[in-house]
């Protein structure tokens, strides 16, 4: 699990392509200081497990469903990523639950300054919009933000001075993809109504409906 706090930002050493997935070397420094084989971390959003590493950078695999879902088959030696090892249980969690699987990515489409912010939108499938809510919370290639506000094909967010100076995420122009992953609540919260009003399979023993969750906030 992660917080979407990036504690880095670390350039792609090389990149080595074999059937559809592809071995990473990234050069890192924050990461390495405890690093240890088997260890996850995520890469803008993505979580890996480090399979090699050195003084001075880490290996690790991205399999096909990886390579499918997320922006990682577009990285080229050079590219930069935004970094977070594992949330340890004792750590603070400034930012908000993360898992590293991604939902599905979202392509840039607007930068706008206000104020000292930078405002993005972002446009994503339908599948994924299902799940992001007005205030809520969403991991962008590894950052946790806020979403401002959403049409049916987009939402927007604000980027402050420390975030666009500490991720890469004001490194991006439009026509770049993001990783994205939804609060990982309403995938449960949907899990949950599906299993109670479809009838089928096991049920789970709670009485959830929509006037339920707008009654206690969730909606």
């Amino acid at each position: 699990m992660f917080t979407g706090l990036v504690e880095e930002v670390a350039t792609v050493e090389r990149v080595v392509s074999e059937e559809h997935s592809a071995h990473l070397r990234l050069r890192a420094k924050t990461v390495l200081t405890d690093v240890k084989i088997g260890d996850s971390i995520a890469i803008n959003g993505v979580c890996l497990t480090v399979v090699a590493f050195d003084a001075n950078s880490f290996l690790v695999d991205a399999v096909p469903e990886t390579m499918r879902k997320t922006n990682l088959g577009r990285l080229r030696s050079g590219s930069r990523v935004n970094l977070e090892r594992a949330l340890k249980l004792s750590d603070r969690l400034g930012g908000h639950i993360v898992s590293g699987h991604v939902d599905g990515t979202g392509t840039l489409i607007r930068r706008d300054d206000e104020g000292i912010a930078k405002v993005l939108t972002i446009e994503t499938e339908h599948s994924v919009m299902a799940y992001i809510a007005n205030k809520g919370s969403i991991c962008v290639d590894g950052v946790s933000l806020t979403v401002m506000d959403t049409t049916d094909k987009s939402f927007r967010i604000s980027v402050i001075p420390h975030t666009g100076t500490a991720t890469t995420l004001l490194s991006a122009a439009p026509g770049d993809v993001f990783n994205l992953e939804c609060d990982v609540l309403a995938k449960y919260v949907e899990k949950l109504l599906g299993v109670s009003q479809s009838g089928d399979g096991p049920q789970s023993g709670l009485d959830i409906d929509m006037d339920l969750l707008r009654r206690t906030g969730f909606a």
